[in-house]
């Protein structure tokens, strides 16, 4: 026998235009959020970045592809690993039904990666999406952006993710996620967490390009569409540990 509340009709109507009221905050809230987001102040790009494309060398101006806004997904993807990150695969799963919208809306999406292109192109043939993405391996773009870290600054700290200094790293303790994921990615998990996740906004004006936002971390919640189905399904995200996988991995039925 079910544990929920059960009620009548009438119950939950009640009950639903209460939430309806929430809902509408909520979404104030959200829109006065990217307000605020657009209102931060522009950071000039000096630093020449150059990337790998499956068109050639580019700089981060041609990842704007005459567009005047560029948005990068920076996904885990290092130089030693042998796939693409479970969790960025998930958020990118999405990606090939939207970056066509945004690139007809003057908003170019690119994902970046450490890794070297033709693992990025394996990866991404594998997976059967279409949206651009670039390989920064051997550059400084990751590291400047706080996506990756040195070997010596997780062992001693120092570097920065999510706006905080990260402390020395306990290799040892790495929790059981990480590992299942680092295993998954061919590597292990200290290697596994020389990388990670966010994403940055970019716009280029006048001739010049300008750092807008990046967020990281549980900042990328909302860009992960399958949670946000899951937020109104009627157990909610219902999990106890690193539940999902990359889409071809599942058992079919």
């Amino acid at each position: 026998m079910t544990k929920h509340v059960i009620g009548t009709r009438q119950e939950w109507l009640a009950a639903r235009i209460a939430l309806l009221e929430a809902e509408k905050e909520l979404t104030r809230q959200s829109d006065e959020l990217a307000q605020r987001r657009q209102a931060l102040p522009w950071v000039k790009v000096d630093k020449d970045y150059r990337f790998d494309t499956d068109d050639g060398p580019a700089s981060l101006g041609d990842l704007f592809a005459g567009r005047s806004q560029l948005l990068i997904y920076h996904f885990m993807f290092g130089p030693d690993y042998k796939a693409g990150c479970p969790s960025c695969s998930m958020i990118a799963d999405g990606f090939n039904g939207f970056a066509v919208h945004l690139a007809n809306h003057d908003v170019m999406l690119w994902a970046v990666s450490r890794a070297p292109l033709a693992k990025l192109q394996e990866y991404k043939r594998r997976m059967g999406w279409t949206f651009p993405w670039a390989s920064s391996h051997g550059g400084d773009f990751n590291f400047d952006f706080n996506v990756s870290l040195t070997e010596e600054q997780q062992r001693t700290g120092g570097a920065e993710y999510n706006y905080r200094a990260t402390p020395p790293g306990d290799l040892a303790k790495l929790p059981q996620p990480v590992r299942q994921f680092a295993a998954s990615c061919g590597t292990d998990a200290p290697t596994f967490m020389r990388d990670r996740p966010g994403m940055s906004a970019f716009v280029r004006e006048d001739g010049a390009i300008y750092h807008t936002y990046s967020t990281y971390a549980r900042g990328l919640d909302s860009l992960w569409g399958a949670y946000q189905w899951l937020d109104r399904a009627p157990k909610g995200r219902n999990e106890s540990g690193a539940w999902w996988r990359r889409h071809d991995e599942y058992a079919a039925g």
